[in-house]
């Protein structure tokens, strides 16, 4: 987890404000990170007594350092079968080593143990990145991946573009800082490099356009939009570093025109500051922090600005994005956001993830970008850009096998934007009638096959969020009992286009489109006449059974009967053979306009056998009473069979 290069510093200058506090030689050789004495010291304190609970931690932190997975699972598994109230932070690390000795259904079989204590979208991104996983298909771009020569024996990371430079990170000896003994790498500085034709980088040397400073300075972001360059720095006044009234010295972040001007930007005494990276569209200023109301360890925040200058309190981005781990390293590129994780379902510590960012400005699964850009060790710091006809160039760090420091510097060529392709839907399921969101309703997402890929339910608002691996074609369709269903396929350029705004789906209640009438359920219409002694559908007519194929469309499970009735008028014989030409003449209509000949199981004409009132032979009405006779009725009848 190669963002603690900045934090060892952090911590050790911190320490000296607790000198009054007796440590043990464990704890001392912890905080200097000096794990493998720390292990040493600690083994031999276990043997002399006890180690507190917390140092016990140490001990199995100590080994995933050190890389011996093995004794680093067994401490953590002791640990939380012992206490199984284990902080979120820790049951991470303990899955992270666990992954590294076990299969991943051991992993998930203890991740169960501990959903009900963590966020819903963890548990769908761990599931997400498993499928990945297990199904192969993680991102199969080729990659052109090489070690950059401007790389030294010391940490180098945290690559950004400056201009036609490069700009990064390092520890390495350059005379103006000074040099910790037991990492052998002196406070953080800033370098640039040339950038030839081929991505290499060469030549570098400090980087001149920011305050000198005898402490860090480190993780720069240039914005080309605003001409200032973002930096991580030691919190100093001058000469001297300034602590807080608990004894920290915290990183701050600071903001330079390239000229000589410098200001700080996020500055709390208790509080570290990494990673800076100003979107130009939005305003945002995104940061990695350590604050209180984190989700585990170093989460990412943003706060919203006025041409840089903080406008906003720092608003985390959310459980999608930020994890019992640690999420550093924020970078945003064609409206995806880049950033580095060490949370247990990675392939190895710290790992580079794509979230594709939402029409509501909310975020998609982060999608792990697979081997060749990750590794078993810590990956990280990712940048990318547009490299004309070259396809796009970008530049990452990493501590993986076969570097020439700590942490090296990595460039990478690829045609397209790296990152598996996913369909990521978000929207609302509202009732057409009330224009309501409806809960409950069951939103599937459908293969080619007919195969259901994933489904699931609207909240109490109506609102559902929904994410696959991209395929060619999928079936969209929501449902809900007694709802009508809402079903469109789409394919190729049209999935794209979907995701770009918020794919809203409107349903109907089959009880606004039903009502009761002389003890039947029929369908909700508007009283309709034909003309005296016709059957011909008037305008007027296929107007209102318009509606009747509208239901028949949202419900084709209904079964029906057509019914029609006459008044009085007339003789007998002749009103029940008029009623039934106009029961199929319904029929007919509705036919034409494209309902199931199996759904209308038969038509009837009463004629005048069903009166609804006194208006029999022999008896005077007036017109308005005769009219209530005559009607016809779309009866259901399978409704209480259905529901």
């Amino acid at each position: 987890m190669r963002f603690n290069v900045i934090v060892i510093f952090f911590i050790i200058l911190s320490s000296l404000g607790f000198s009054q506090q007796k440590k043990s030689k464990g704890d001392v050789l912890f905080f200097e990170y000096s794990y493998s004495q720390a292990i040493v010291e600690y083994q031999k304190e276990l043997r002399e007594g006890q180690l507190t609970n917390k140092q016990y931690l140490n001990l199995a932190d100590s080994y995933m350092k050190v890389s011996n997975y093995k004794k680093a699972t067994e401490i953590y598994l002791d640990i939380y079968q012992k206490d199984t109230t284990m902080s979120t932070y820790h049951f991470n690390k303990m899955l992270q080593s666990l992954s590294r000795t076990s299969e991943i259904e051991k992993v998930r079989a203890y991740l169960a143990t501990k959903k009900d204590d963590l966020s819903i979208e963890l548990l769908e991104n761990a599931d997400f990145n498993y499928e990945l996983i297990a199904s192969n298909s993680n991102d199969d771009l080729k990659y052109r991946i090489f070690n950059v020569n401007g790389n030294s024996p010391q940490a180098d990371f945290s690559p950004t573009f400056y201009k036609d430079k490069l700009l990064f990170s390092s520890s390495r000896p350059d005379g103006s800082k000074k040099i910790y003994g037991p990492s052998g790498e002196s406070y953080l500085n800033v370098y640039e490099s040339k950038i030839d034709q081929q991505g290499e980088v060469k030549s570098p040397q400090v980087f001149k356009g920011i305050s000198e400073s005898k402490f860090h300075r480190a993780t720069p972001y240039y914005s080309e939009e605003l001409g200032y360059i973002f930096y991580v720095l030691s919190n100093s006044d001058g000469e001297d570093l300034q602590f807080s009234e608990n004894g920290k010295n915290a990183l701050a972040i600071g903001r330079s025109n390239g000229k000589g001007s410098f200001e700080f930007i996020l500055r709390d005494p208790d509080t570290s500051f990494y990673y800076p990276f100003y979107e130009a569209a939005t305003g945002r200023l995104f940061f990695a922090a350590n604050f209180h109301d984190s989700f585990g360890g170093t989460d990412i925040y943003f706060v919203y600005t006025n041409n840089g200058l903080i406008m906003s309190a720092p608003i985390n981005l959310g459980p999608r994005i930020n994890t019992p781990g640690n999420e550093i390293a924020p970078y945003i590129f064609e409206n995806s956001l880049y950033f580095s994780s060490d949370i247990f379902y990675g392939l190895g510590g710290m790992d580079i993830y794509r979230s594709n960012i939402q029409a509501d400005n909310s975020f998609s699964i982060p999608v792990n970008l697979g081997e060749g850009i990750n590794s078993p060790k810590d990956d990280f710091g990712f940048i990318i850009k547009n490299n004309g006809s070259n396809g796009l160039l970008g530049y990452f760090s990493s501590n993986r096998e076969g570097g020439r420091g700590n942490d090296d510097l990595y460039g990478f060529n690829v045609s397209e934007k790296p990152g598996l392709k996913t369909l990521a839907l978000k929207g609302k399921v509202v009732d057409l009638t009330s224009n309501n969101g409806v809960s409950k309703v069951q939103v599937r997402l459908i293969d080619q096959e007919g195969k259901i890929v994933k489904e699931v339910f609207t909240n109490e608002n109506g609102d559902y969020n929904i994410e696959i691996p991209f395929q060619n074609t999928i079936t969209i369709e929501a449902t809900k009992e007694k709802y009508s269903i809402f079903s469109v396929t789409y394919n190729d350029n049209q999935l794209d286009k979907i995701q770009e705004t918020a794919f809203n789906m409107g349903i109907k209640s089959l009880e606004d489109l039903v009502e009761d009438q002389e003890g039947q359920t029929v369908v909700k219409l508007k009283k309709f006449y034909f003309d005296r002694g016709q059957s011909k559908i008037t305008l007027e007519i296929a107007q209102e059974l318009d509606k009747v194929v509208d239901v028949m469309s949202r419900f084709p499970q209904l079964q029906l009967r057509i019914e029609s009735h006459t008044d009085s008028r007339g003789g007998a014989s002749s009103n029940f053979i008029l009623s039934q030409k106009r029961s199929d003449a319904i029929k007919k209509y509705l036919l034409q306009q494209g309902v199931s000949a199996s759904s209308i199981l038969y038509t009837v004409g009463y004629g005048e056998d069903k009166l609804l009132n006194g208006c029999k032979n022999g008896v005077f009405c007036l017109d308005m009473l005769h009219n209530k006779n005559e009607r016809s009725l779309i009866v259901v009848l399978n409704y209480n069979l259905l529901f």
